[in-house]
C-alpha cells in the first residue's frame, strides 16, 4: 500500500511536470501553477500520512490488547499451576 501510494504521487507529479513543459503558457503562469501544484500535493501526502498514523495508531492498539489479553490468560494459568502444586505439595504432608 505504501509503495502504492508513493507511485501514485510521483506519477502525478510527473505528469504534471511533463505537461507544463508543453503547455504553452508564459514562464510567470507556469512558475504559478506549479507552485500551486505542489501546494496541492503537499496538502494530499499531509492528508495521506495523517490517514497512515491513524491507522498504525489502531493497528498498535489493537496489538497492544491482544497481546496484554494473551499476557493475562498465560499468569493466570501460570496461578493455577502455583495453587495446584501448593495444594498438592499441602496434601502429601
Amino acid at each position: 500500500m505504501e509503495y502504492l501510494t508513493i507511485g501514485l504521487i510521483v506519477g502525478a507529479v510527473t505528469g504534471f511536470v511533463v505537461g507544463l513543459l508543453f503547455a504553452p503558457n508564459s514562464g510567470f503562469k507556469t512558475r504559478q501553477r506549479l507552485a500551486n501544484e505542489a501546494l496541492r500535493v503537499a496538502d494530499v501526502a499531509r492528508g495521506i500520512a495523517e490517514r497512515a498514523e491513524y491507522a498504525a495508531e489502531v493497528v498498535g492498539g489493537r496489538v497492544e490488547h491482544y497481546l496484554g489479553r494473551d499476557e493475562e490468560v498465560a499468569w493466570r494459568k501460570v496461578r493455577e499451576i502455583r495453587e495446584g502444586v501448593q495444594r498438592y505439595t499441602q496434601a502429601q504432608e
